[in-house]
């Protein structure tokens, strides 16, 4: 039963990953920061809505550090972006 709630959890991510790349393209808004950012999106609604009531299991702990990565990586490129926009003389 866990194998088959994972399997259905990454096909969705897949699926919430896919949807971004068509929507940010038909946009004409396609840029890797965007594209982690809409990931990083559909990851937390993904999260929250899948969460089990009673029981969870192993994959689900772990999936806690892969979103703890994913919000430290998507708050490094946050700083590289603001750092970038920045007078010179204030960095």
């Amino acid at each position: 039963m866990s194998s088959r709630q994972r399997e259905r959890f990454v096909r969705w991510q897949t699926a919430w990953m896919l949807a971004g790349v068509f929507a940010l393209l038909a946009l004409d808004a396609l840029s890797v920061p965007r594209f982690i950012a809409v990931s990083l999106l559909g990851l937390l609604v993904l999260v929250q809505f899948t969460a089990p009531i009673n029981v969870t299991p192993r994959w689900r702990q772990r999936l806690g550090w892969l979103v703890t990565l994913a919000l430290v990586g998507f708050g490094l490129l946050v700083v590289g972006y603001v750092v970038g926009i920045l007078p010179s003389g204030l960095v």
